[in-house]
């Protein structure tokens, strides 16, 4: 498994995200869909990696910066086929330890609370991420889940 700084240009990354943007329609409504597309993504506030085994895309993940200091992990995801394989450990370890070497002192995200988030509340917990409330431009929401963490 190998994790790489991605310019999301590769069609492999492109179908992987438009799984994730259509499973975050299908599960919560339109206003509480935070997941970004593909332009989105590209912005320079935001870091992008994906996470391969030969040319097979296995995940991704992204790293926002919402302020100095404070960063939001975004577009956590591993493809179907792969899951439970220790993708989402891998790349959520790799954010992580970028926010700590850019100095931020925060760490934060949002997912959601229906119970098809369930496992990723308990891997974000099991790095030590906390319930808080809505940061940044997010409001209180019952489809969504706050979690922060200090570094």
């Amino acid at each position: 498994m190998r994790i790489e700084l991605d310019d999301l240009s590769r069609p492999q990354v492109h179908a992987l995200l438009r799984e994730h943007l259509d499973d975050m329609h299908q599960i919560s409504p339109p206003e509480s869909v935070h997941a970004l597309d593909l332009e989105q993504l590209k912005k320079p506030d935001i870091t992008f990696w994906s996470v391969w085994s030969g040319d097979q895309l296995l995940g991704c993940g992204a790293l926002k910066e919402i302020e100095p200091g404070h960063g939001e992990i975004k577009s956590m995801r591993t493809a179907h086929a792969h899951r439970r394989k220790g993708v989402a450990q891998a790349v959520l370890s790799r954010i992580v330890e970028e926010a700590r070497r850019r100095a931020y002192s925060r760490l934060s995200l949002e997912t959601g609370s229906q119970d098809e988030f369930v496992p990723a509340q308990r891997l974000y917990a099991s790095f030590g991420f906390e319930h808080c409330g809505p940061f940044g431009h997010y409001v209180e929401d019952p489809n969504s889940v706050f979690m922060t963490r200090c570094l």
